[in-house]
C-alpha cells in the first residue's frame, strides 16, 4: 500500500459525514507505518472501544469506512475466525464489526457486518509478523497466496459497503 497522509485518510471515508471524518482519531505518525506490508490501514479508536476504521485502496484511490463493534455479549466466549485473513483467535480476538453502507442506503440505516480481527491487523497476521493467541491454521498456501486471499476478501467486503 502506498503511504497516505492524514488529509488523504480523512477525505477517504465514504460512510460518514465530512464533519465526522474531520473529528475522528487518525493514527499518529502515519509516515512511520510499515506501508509496504499493509493491505489496508486499520485501527481501533483509542477514545471509543466500539469504533474502528479501515482505509484501503479501491479503484486506485483511498477508500475509508467507519466500523462499529457490537457489544460482544453473545454468551460463552469461544474461538473465532476473521473473515478477511482467516486467522483464528481466542475469545475477544475477533469482533463483529458493522459498517453503515455508503450513500443513501447508509443514511437510511442499512449496514453490513463481518467478523474481523479485533485489532484490524490482518496484514500482519497473513505475513507472519503477528501470531494470534490461537496460533495459525495449517494450510499449504504461500504467504503471497494468503495476501491475495486477503485482498480478495477485503474487496468483497468493501463492495458490500458500497
Amino acid at each position: 500500500m502506498e503511504p497516505l497522509t492524514e488529509a488523504q485518510v480523512r477525505a477517504s471515508f465514504v460512510n460518514c459525514s465530512k464533519g465526522e471524518a474531520k473529528r475522528l482519531t487518525v493514527p499518529r505518525e502515519l509516515a512511520n507505518h510499515p506501508w509496504d506490508d499493509l493491505d489496508f490501514l486499520g485501527w481501533r479508536d483509542p477514545q471509543s472501544k466500539v469504533r474502528g476504521y479501515l482505509v484501503a485502496i479501491r479503484d486506485g484511490a483511498p477508500y475509508g469506512i467507519v466500523l462499529r463493534a457490537t457489544d460482544g455479549s453473545s454468551g460463552t466466549p469461544r474461538k473465532n475466525l476473521c473473515t478477511l485473513c482467516l486467522t483464528p483467535h481466542g475469545p475477544g480476538g475477533v469482533a463483529l464489526l458493522v459498517a453503515p453502507r455508503a450513500g443513501k442506503a447508509g443514511q437510511n440505516g442499512d449496514s453490513v457486518g463481518t467478523y474481523l480481527c479485533a485489532d484490524l491487523q490482518c496484514s500482519s497476521y497473513v505475513r507472519g509478523k503477528r501470531v494470534s493467541d490461537a496460533g495459525r491454521l495449517p494450510e499449504s498456501l504461500s504467504t503471497e497466496q494468503r495476501i491475495e486471499r486477503l485482498a480478495t476478501n477485503l474487496a468483497t467486503f468493501l463492495a458490500r459497503v458500497g
